[in-house]
């Protein structure tokens, strides 16, 4: 079959406004965006003001940046969420520059924002494009790609499910039923081609509606926290309650940090374009990371950590066969709506996780596979062996290591072992620049 019959809506394709509101709902409830805030808020033992300040910043700065990307900068169907990498440093600085309610939010704040106008600046130099066509060929972005949707799965898998609050055996009973509720979403549509939009469009949703009904039925889903929360409440932990503050040392960490995120995002990117069967432009690339700087500092004046491109979308596209940049500026809609909505808000984060695991795991399978499917098309030289299959290693070998190695490193290569994905692309770079071209097989 023809690629690009696997989207039922491109890119540029019109939807109407309700389509395009519940489909970019079901991006958003495929998301898990709520987490890294809870896991920070964590961190930093934050009270529930604080806690609630922290998730409705993240909500908004994922709405804003994602419309300002889908939109205006890369112009691709991107939406933008925490990352998991900034948390431990933003924690590490917060806790050693006096704490949450002693100047160390501030001096976080500051480290951000140098770092999110020095992407901005990248942009706009120009420079970025040329260090994408030089460094990462499609053999590179392939093995990328996979190594994208390949680092995912233990989280879905682990966070989600095994090692998530609860009954494991009742977790993966969750987790099972929702991932065959999708499945069969997805065969009705292919075998009744006259359903297929509703089936295949909204399998997600679907499969998400299901099982938190299900785990209702269970007792799984806490009610009592989305009827305690306020209807509608302003974001009162921005940096203007926080102010700024500005440490070498903070900032140097945040630098480092900003090129791991910048090469994930990169990979997202390379992974969005697979599955919407587009060749990212050199223009896109530069728009791309002043969009990204955009998106980091819109993060930071609402006071949460750096939005960045999203791989879990890439996953939603391939299963759903939808790539519309209306439904992504839907998705952002519904985000910044989020970030007002403290009930809705609540709602989301009440979703059993074993119920987004089952959804997330055949997702990150997707994103994987897409990756494998760059390289396929590819005529293979001896030396690309190598440069796709170690990156692969190293990617489930970070995966795998044990945390006391990791937490024994000193703190820059803890941030490096954090990230697969970054390590991972590193390794396939450089492998592509010193090993030597032979002969395709």
């Amino acid at each position: 079959m023809d690629e690009k019959a696997q989207l039922l809506i491109g890119p540029d394709e019109k939807v109407s406004t309700g389509e395009a509101v519940l489909l970019g709902l079901q991006h958003v409830l495929a998301m898990d965006v709520y987490v890294p805030p809870i896991i920070l808020g964590g961190l930093l033992a934050m009270g529930a003001a604080d806690s609630t300040g922290l998730l409705q910043a993240t909500f908004l700065a994922c709405g804003i940046g994602t419309i300002l990307q889908t939109a205006y900068f890369m112009k691709m169907p991107v939406s933008q969420g925490p990352s998991f990498v900034p948390l431990t440093a933003a924690a590490g600085v917060v806790l050693a520059s006096g704490g949450l309610h002693g100047g160390g939010m501030s001096t976080l704040m500051g480290a951000l924002l140098v770092g999110a106008i020095l992407l901005i600046l990248l942009g706009l130099s120009g420079f970025f494009q040329k260090i994408i066509n030089r460094l990462v060929p499609a053999v590179v972005g392939g093995t990328i790609i996979t190594c994208v949707g390949l680092s995912l799965i233990p989280s879905a898998l682990n966070d989600n499910i095994f090692e998530a609050k609860g009954d494991v055996y009742q977790n993966m009973e969750l987790a099972g039923i929702t991932a065959a509720i999708l499945i069969i979403c997805v065969a009705i549509s292919i075998r009744f081609p006259k359903v297929q939009k509703l089936f295949k469009t909204g399998s997600i949703v679907i499969a998400l509606l299901v099982g938190t009904a299900i785990s209702a039925s269970m007792g799984r889903f806490d009610a009592s926290s989305v009827a305690a929360a306020p209807w509608f409440s302003l974001p009162q932990r921005t940096i203007f309650h926080w102010g700024i503050h500005f440490d070498m040392t903070a900032i140097f960490t945040f630098i480092i940090i900003y090129a791991i995120l910048t090469t994930e995002t990169t990979g997202t990117w390379f992974a969005m374009g697979a599955v919407t069967n587009h060749e990212i432009t050199d223009k896109q690339w530069n728009r791309g990371i002043i969009g990204e700087g955009l998106s980091c500092l819109i993060a930071t004046i609402t006071g949460t950590t750096p939005v960045t491109g999203y791989s879990t979308n890439a996953g939603i596209i391939s299963i759903t066969g939808v790539a519309s940049k209306i439904v992504f500026v839907a998705a952002g809609v519904w985000f910044i709506i989020l970030g007002f909505c403290t009930k809705l808000s609540a709602f989301l984060a009440a979703i059993p996780a074993p119920v987004i695991g089952g959804v997330f795991a055949i997702i990150t399978v997707t994103i994987m596979l897409n990756g494998l499917n760059v390289i396929r098309n590819l005529k293979v030289r001896e030396s690309d062996l190598y440069i796709i299959g170690l990156p692969i290693v190293i990617t489930i070998a970070l995966v795998l290591i044990p945390q006391k190695i990791v937490h024994g490193a000193p703190q820059m290569i803890q941030y490096l072992l954090g990230s697969p994905v970054a390590m991972a692309a590193i390794t396939a770079i450089v492998l592509n620049l010193i090993m030597p071209k032979r002969a395709k097989i």
